[in-house]
């Protein structure tokens, strides 16, 4: 029997097809913008829908309807999908899609700053009441947002609170506390953590009701998301979490790094430096694709005249080989090709390029000067791959590629000296590897967060070199 229901949903379905051929996305493309405001069906299942082929239940045809008119208005200012309505209904959505519509409307040309009061808002649409906290550069304290809902919020530790267990280990996690219960949900961005998210409810509400999780999963999700977005064009939400002034070589060497972590299906990397605030000539880089991950460590020096520009100046070059599609050979060639050009009294980078082949684990790397590369296998055993020294990048001759084998769940680190060689005050040196074993069994970015945070206790802060460390988890699905 065809009903009203029916002929509206095919209606809709198919004048949601019509606009979606408008807008110039790929099916994927399509399906990977519906799956961020927590839609749930396949990409086959998306395609078939599409076709008039398989139904799709009413708040899955909103979500794509809703990622349908997101790319519309991006190139023509214009909404033209259905959200599906009965008869005289209300066309505004409700419940979950109303938060996540209200989240991604509110915060278009929003400035940063304004943000935890738009996600305080979606939260109210799920008759949640909801907070921001995100993590300070020292990633020591969880700091509120102010969103002009509560003034007394005071910072929590990352260690000695649930709402840091909850950022530590990247979870949702439940706390009944004195002013009631709630739920301390990780804020990501990808596998970037910004910090948490405090979910309080009415006192009837089952904390531990997964769909009510799932709710708050996708609420954090898309906050990341739009909170990292928000923080490369102002610097409101930064200056809330500053807890020392950064030098501008500090500056300059951030705003070049990648997101601190990410991952893809097969492999996961996360990286860092100390001192945070006062980073002289150190970097990091790595991109990720379907095969391969690439994989970059430079340290100039924190004494070297020029250092930060001259690491900078490594990074752009290795990124503009690698992004035409050149290996590890000629990525170092442009790299010492830079440093020539624009340092005329010479520039020497001490860096590790690294390709990690995801369908096998073949790692080839070419060590310029550096510390060499360290794995730790499932059983922890730790393995330095190729201990030889080698010339800085930017002089003596092309340095030699080695190649070896990873093993699924291996864990591979890329360091620079100032992190191997700080001392306490009686001279004895940081046990890095001690350290990279005691903590391997977090999510990259905490492992990361603990043995930066170990090295600085050690040394008490006094970093003779810049102390950075990038690590890859390889787990093949193959």
């Amino acid at each position: 029997m065809i009903t009203v229901a029916s002929l509206q949903a095919e209606e809709q379905r198919r004048i949601v097809a019509a606009c979606f051929a408008r807008t110039g996305l790929t099916l994927e493309q399509l399906w990977l913008r519906y799956f961020a405001l927590g839609g749930d069906v396949s990409e086959l299942e998306l395609e078939a829908f599409l076709q008039g082929l398989v139904p799709l239940p009413r708040i899955q045809r909103d979500m794509v309807a809703h990622a349908v008119n997101e790319r519309l208005e991006e190139v023509s200012g214009v909404r033209q999908a259905p959200y599906s309505r009965a008869a005289g209904e209300n066309t505004r959505p409700r419940g979950p899609l109303a938060a996540l519509v209200g989240l991604l409307d509110g915060a278009r040309r929003t400035p940063p700053e304004r943000l935890p009061e738009i996600i305080a808002a979606a939260g109210r649409a799920l008759d949640l009441e909801v907070a921001v906290y995100l993590v300070d550069d020292d990633q020591r304290q969880l700091i509120p947002l102010p969103d002009g809902s509560a003034p007394d919020r005071v910072p929590l530790a990352v260690e000695a609170s649930t709402a840091g267990r909850a950022y530590r280990h990247a979870d949702t996690l439940p706390a009944g506390e004195p002013e009631g219960a709630r739920l301390w949900t990780v804020l990501l961005d990808s596998d970037e953590r910004l910090g948490v998210l405090e979910v309080k409810a009415d006192a009837d509400t089952d904390l531990s009701d997964p769909a009510l999780r799932t709710q708050c999963r996708w609420l954090a999700s898309l906050s990341g998301r739009l909170l990292a977005e928000a923080r490369r064009y102002g610097d409101g939400l930064d200056t809330l979490l500053r807890q020392r002034p950064s030098s501008p070589t500090a500056e300059l060497l951030r705003q070049n790094l990648p997101p601190s972590a990410a991952a893809t299906r097969d492999v996961s990397v996360a990286g860092g430096f100390e001192p945070v605030h006062d980073l002289r000539g150190a970097a990091f880089d790595y991109a990720l694709s379907e095969t391969t991950a690439w994989l970059a460590i430079f340290d100039a020096g924190r004494e070297a005249p020029h250092a930060g520009l001259m690491v900078t100046a490594a990074l752009a070059a290795c990124r503009s080989a690698r992004r035409e599609g050149r290996g590890l050979r000629d990525q170092e060639a442009a790299i010492g090709t830079a440093l020539s050009a624009q340092f005329s009294g010479g520039a020497l980078v001490r860096g590790t390029l690294a390709e990690l082949n995801l369908a096998d684990g073949t790692l080839r790397y070419l060590q310029a000067g550096g510390e060499p590369p360290l794995v730790f296998g499932a059983a922890h055993e730790e393995t330095t791959v190729d201990s030889d020294r080698r010339p800085p990048l930017g002089a003596g001759p092309p340095g030699r590629i080695t190649t070896t084998r990873l093993r699924p769940g291996h864990l591979l680190a890329l360091h620079t000296a100032g992190l191997s060689d700080a001392r306490d005050a009686d001279g004895t040196r940081f046990a890095l590897t001690g350290s990279l074993d005691a903590h391997a069994g977090h999510v990259p970015s905490e492992t990361v967060r603990r043995v930066l945070q170990a090295a600085k206790s050690h040394c008490h802060n006094g970093f003779a070199g810049d102390a950075g460390l990038l690590i890859a988890h390889w787990s093949s699905h193959v």
